[in-house]
């Protein structure tokens, strides 16, 4: 396996809330990728007492140990018993109940010399490349179909976040695990994937600079870096030309290429 990350903060008053992580276990049969994108509260009480950053680490520690350390674990189970262990490390000292406790959106890949595993949970994104170039993204298209007046409100947010008929993400209950999205390919249809916070899929997602191939030919060729200084670059010139796409002019950004090679 040969991997690449890359991130930078929002802005640089605030921690960086996105964790990510590429492991190869210690056999050298396979490997895995973790990525997280911290949900940011509004101002308010959230009734927890653990930055959003105290928490993505920890998730993401939990996760990167499980999924290289028990291929007999499918990965909702991983992240079921991730979350778990993460809720009983503050469960004593904040109020997991709150509906804006820490939180974050989740996409996790495994392989070995058989197949790939993916599981992607609210707004990142996972692209797998095929040996012939083309490129599948895997989405978790609930946020995206909220309306965005109704986005606008944080209490009709809430009401959404984490309920039947809104969005889930990865915060306090283990049980989220299973409606993530979820899959199985055939090792030798896959020779590259990457995983993208929405701050870094914007290229696409928000901006339209190229579809899915197109991103996936920036990272191979100027790596994960590369496409975050060309998400910057198009954030400024929006910016600069009075565009008000988003709340954020910046979002922090963060993407992880990873080539699968020696096993197909």
């Amino acid at each position: 396996m040969r991997s690449d990350v890359a991130t930078l903060p929002g802005s640089p008053e605030r921690p960086n809330e996105d964790w990510a992580a590429a492991a190869l276990p210690a056999s050298g049969g396979g490997g895995t990728v973790v990525l997280l994108d911290g949900v940011t509260p509004p101002a308010g009480d959230d009734g927890c007492v653990h930055t959003v950053p105290w928490f993505t680490a920890r998730l993401g520690g939990a996760l990167t140990e499980l999924s290289a350390s028990r291929p007999d674990m499918p990965l909702p189970e991983i992240l079921s018993a991730a979350i778990r262990r993460t809720a009983e490390a503050h469960h004593g000292t904040c109020d997991l109940s709150h509906v804006r406790t820490p939180q974050a959106t989740v996409v996790l890949a495994r392989w070995d010399e058989a197949s790939v595993e993916h599981l992607v949970l609210s707004d990142s994104a996972l692209l797998l490349e095929a040996p012939d170039g083309s490129v599948r993204a895997v989405l978790d298209d609930r946020l995206d179909r909220v309306p965005d007046e109704v986005l606008r409100s944080l209490e009709a947010t809430d009401r959404l976040r984490n309920r039947e008929g809104g969005f889930f993400t990865a915060a306090a209950d283990p049980s989220v695990a299973g409606l993530a999205v979820t899959g199985t390919t055939p090792r030798a249809e896959v020779r590259a994937l990457a995983a993208l916070t929405d701050g870094a899929s914007r290229w696409v997602e928000l901006f339209g600079a190229g579809d899915w191939a197109e991103c996936f030919g920036v990272l191979r060729t100027e790596g994960p870096s590369g496409l975050l200084r060309r998400v910057r670059a198009l954030e400024t010139a929006d910016a600069e030309a009075g565009g008000l796409r988003r709340w954020k002019r910046h979002d922090d950004a963060t993407a992880v290429y990873a080539e699968l090679r020696g096993l197909a």
